[in-house]
């Protein structure tokens, strides 16, 4: 039986949500083993209604060999036992509709694990199988075939091809770990579709497609010029690996699925950087939304992010999504870090806050947003990521974005866990910075997001469109339809306030006057 928050909400009721990101494995356990689990969502389904945000995206909890922590699913249609059951996923969903917030989950079309029993029966099959036709298998270059197909790099480091007993090589855009799904083989397409069904008939709310321009390979395969970086860094056109056209009949597929289910959506993970193209995956009858990652990319002065909008904006104009804004995610430095970490940075972010819920559309929160946390430089024997083994030790991954959250307490492991230890080491010093201390004090970073969000929840102010204002040079000064009033100061000196009533500032405004580095809401 299905459930949700309230059956007479309309069905675009995530044009305007803000979406709080679960990074399972780093918010909550709720057992000794140090590792979070859904058991740890439930247990704090209060503070997120505390919060104030309107729905979940939970990242992978599929059964996994955690190669790269649940990006490589064996099972698509079940929960990894380190995570907790299928029943305790459907006790959280019911206690989360219960509690008015919505759950979405992860969907990782691109590839499967090693370990899932279609590549196993591939391996076994041989080449020129049907069961080895649903993956990437191509024979090998030179005489003997003991070449990759082509030059392609993996997104990890390292070449994306890996040779097989038999001779023939698999692709993987990832770890080797991960071999890719070949879309133009209608049971890939089908076995997704089912998986689909599956959770939606369960309740939830919608999906996040993990590498949603990357189902469908350039065809032929051709070798590219890449550059030392390799084209995924720049999201240019040209890489033969993503964003080809092919890609757009699978999401025509799934939003077919979707549009039997009212009231459930999807947003893609779709790192292209032209407007032009990031709409195509935004037509009618493709995803319902997509993450924009120029707000998290750009720099922090007032010309960058003034950019970061426009751009945002006009990818969105011509097509019935809204636009997508996110500051953090578990592939990227966090925010505070990314604007100078410490002192400085937390200042930045606050007003980063204001402006990201201030912009119309859709946002996303990433587990720790809330309190301010920064990356935490590890020492090279914790690290998890493979990105690191990968790379050859010369990129240290994403684990610095993903340490645990800390909750309560005054020293590791802050709550986190009933157990002494954590599944990546948590920092000393952060008793100031957990949930608990944070929650009685009304200057802190999480009053700030929790006054925030009841503010664009409630308030006629924060609807709308967007009209740019006249500000002071190195200012950024916006209007929304509904009249509120956004000033956000990077000048290197405080300002004026423009006209209007206070209503919520991320520093100090007493004298009429907004420091640098700051923001404020003002009533028009």
């Amino acid at each position: 039986m299905t459930t949700t928050p309230d059956a007479s909400a309309a069905t675009d009721w995530w044009r305007d949500a803000v979406f709080y990101q679960v990074y399972i494995r780093s918010f909550a356990d709720g057992g000794d083993d140090g590792v979070g689990d859904l058991a740890g969502i439930r247990a704090k389904l209060p503070e997120l209604v505390a919060l104030g945000v309107d729905a979940l995206w939970i990242n992978p909890f599929f059964p996994s060999p955690m190669a790269d922590h649940g990006y490589d699913v064996s099972d698509p249609r079940d929960v990894e036992p380190v995570f907790g059951t299928l029943a305790e996923f459907d006790a959280l969903l019911a206690e989360a509709h219960e509690a008015g917030i919505r759950v979405t989950i992860d969907l990782v079309p691109n590839h499967t694990s090693d370990q899932r029993e279609w590549f196993q029966q591939a391996l076994a099959a041989g080449p020129g199988s049907a069961e080895r036709a649903r993956y990437v298998f191509r024979d090998g270059q030179g005489a003997d075939g003991a070449q990759p197909p082509n030059n392609w790099p993996s997104i990890f480091g390292g070449p994306a091809w890996t040779r097989v007993a038999d001779g023939q090589w698999y692709l993987h855009l990832f770890a080797p770990e991960q071999p890719d799904l070949d879309f133009t083989h209608p049971e890939v397409l089908a076995d997704l579709e089912q998986t689909l069904r599956f959770w939606l008939d369960r309740g939830v709310d919608g999906f996040r497609i993990d590498v949603a321009h990357g189902m469908v390979k350039a065809e032929g395969l051709p070798d590219v010029d890449f550059d030392e970086a390799g084209l995924f860094d720049d999201h240019g056109p040209g890489d033969p690996r993503l964003d080809n056209d092919g890609v757009h009949d699978v999401h025509r597929a799934v939003r077919r699925v979707m549009d039997a289910y009212p009231g459930t959506m999807t947003v893609g993970e779709v790192w292209v950087s032209d407007d032009e193209r990031l709409a195509r995956y935004l037509r009618p009858d493709e995803l319902h939304s997509a993450f924009n990652f120029r707000l998290l990319t750009a720099d922090w002065d007032a010309a960058s992010l003034r950019d970061a909008v426009v751009h945002s904006l006009a990818s969105v104009e011509q097509t019935p999504a809204p636009a997508c804004w996110v500051l953090s995610n578990h592939d990227r430095p966090r925010h505070v870090t990314r604007y100078g970490d410490g002192e400085l940075g937390t200042r930045r972010a606050r007003a980063a806050a204001l402006l990201q819920l201030a912009l119309p559309g859709m946002a996303f929160l990433y587990n720790g947003d809330e309190l301010g946390m920064p990356d935490v430089d590890l020492p090279d024997e914790a690290l998890t990521d493979p990105v690191w083994e990968r790379s050859g030790h010369t990129e240290r991954g994403r684990d610095a974005c993903r340490i645990p959250v800390p909750w309560s307490g005054d020293a590791p492991p802050y709550g986190f866990t009933s157990g002494s230890d954590t599944w990546l080491p948590m920092p000393a010093g952060w008793a100031g910075l957990t949930a608990q201390a944070q929650a009685g004090d009304p200057d802190s970073m999480l009053s700030l997001y929790r006054s925030a969000l009841h503010t664009r929840r409630t308030s006629p102010l924060v609807r709308g469109g967007l009209t740019w204002l006249p500000a002071p040079e190195g200012c950024l000064a916006l209007r929304r339809d509904g009249g509120l009033v956004l000033l956000v100061n990077l000048s290197g000196a405080p300002v004026s306030l423009l006209p209007g009533d206070v209503l919520l500032a991320s520093a100090d405004v007493t004298g009429g006057t907004l420091p640098h580095d700051a923001a404020v809401w003002l009533r028009d």
